[in-house]
């Protein structure tokens, strides 16, 4: 009798900024379905998602990948339910309208890495700051790409198991870092940002560094923050080929910045002052090849006769994908 090893993994109920959880189930002969994972269950009052006087979370398995860095093991993303079998009030998942696939997403990832013992990123000097931003973007060599071996590993792990991760990148601070994930479908690109995100923490916890995922740790500072860029598209905005439309699309989140900025992630007003590559929280803007816009339309699409995506720039770092592709989803079909 073979024995394989599962691992559940699901979000908690903590705010302003949900964490991963998991918890291993050894189970016999299994046949790496995500049919055969079964409904299994956590204490709720252990991640501010139940009482303790009713404490039972569900946790339903929605994806599943191999985990390359156990023998015999499996990744399993899982929704969280209540007892009734009812969604969760911290299930984003459970938010989406999207059963037809018809959306795409590119989520682009920025983090920092993060020393826990001198509680600043790799590349920073004792009792200081690096230079200023500039050299660390797309760098290579020891004075300015700092954590990389952290980078390809994640990366490696990423691709054997199977994760549409499409790229990585040194960002523009010391110690920060993109990796970039495309799906078809809503559900399955936040499956895939946040089982990437797991594994990114676990391979972190190899070399003695943390994830930070805040979206402006260094607010004294005059560089960037971390952001999760949405790239997206439907139907419409890959065929369409008119300006027009791109117009109308554009204009519908217009009306909507407050439901927008209201799932784009915590302490993103520190992030989104209109100055580094962002637009003012409170603010809208639309336009080609411009980072500097709430939304912005890739000069690709335009080459290609207005036919592809575009690039919500407001997400934070530590916003739930899930969420953020609900809302963005809500928006563009009411166009």
């Amino acid at each position: 009798m073979s024995k394989s090893k599962l691992e559940y993994i699901w979000l908690d109920g903590y705010q302003p900024t949900q964490s991963l959880r998991s918890k291993t189930k050894v189970v016999s002969d299994f046949d790496g379905k995500l049919e055969s994972c079964p409904q299994w269950c956590f204490d709720g009052s252990s991640t501010e998602q139940a009482e303790g006087n009713s404490s039972d979370c569900l946790l339903e398995p929605v994806a599943i990948i191999p985990d390359p860095d156990r023998l015999n093991a499996f990744l399993v993303m899982c929704e969280v339910l209540n007892a009734d079998g009812t969604a969760h009030v911290s299930n984003g998942r459970a938010t989406i309208d999207d059963d037809d696939a018809d959306f795409w997403f590119g989520f682009e990832q920025e983090y920092f890495l993060w020393d826990n013992e001198t509680d600043k990123p790799p590349g920073f000097p004792v009792g200081g700051y690096p230079g200023p931003q500039g050299p660390y973007y797309c760098s290579v060599g020891a004075a300015n790409a700092h954590g990389r071996h952290v980078i390809e590993d994640h990366l490696d792990v990423c691709l054997e198991a199977g994760l549409n991760v499409e790229g990585i990148n040194a960002e523009v601070a010391a110690g920060q870092w993109e990796f970039q994930v495309f799906a078809k479908g809503a559900k399955e690109a936040g499956d895939q940002v946040w089982l990437a995100r797991y594994i990114l923490e676990r391979c972190g916890e190899k070399y003695g560094l943390a994830i930070n995922y805040h979206p402006k740790p260094f607010g004294e500072m005059d560089w960037n923050g971390s952001g999760m860029h949405a790239n997206f598209s439907n139907t419409t905005l890959r065929e369409c080929g008119e300006q027009a439309q791109y117009d109308k699309i554009c204009q519908a989140f217009e009306p909507r910045v407050k439901e927008h900025i209201a799932v784009y992630g915590a302490y993103n007003d520190q992030r989104l002052t209109g100055a580094h590559e962002t637009q003012s929280i409170d603010q809208f803007s639309y336009g080609v090849s411009d980072r500097g816009a709430s939304i912005r339309i890739p000069v690709a699409t335009v080459t290609n006769g207005w036919k592809g995506w575009l690039e919500d720039r407001r997400p934070a770092s530590n916003a739930d994908p899930y969420r953020v592709a609900a809302e963005i989803i809500k928006t563009v079909k009411n166009a």
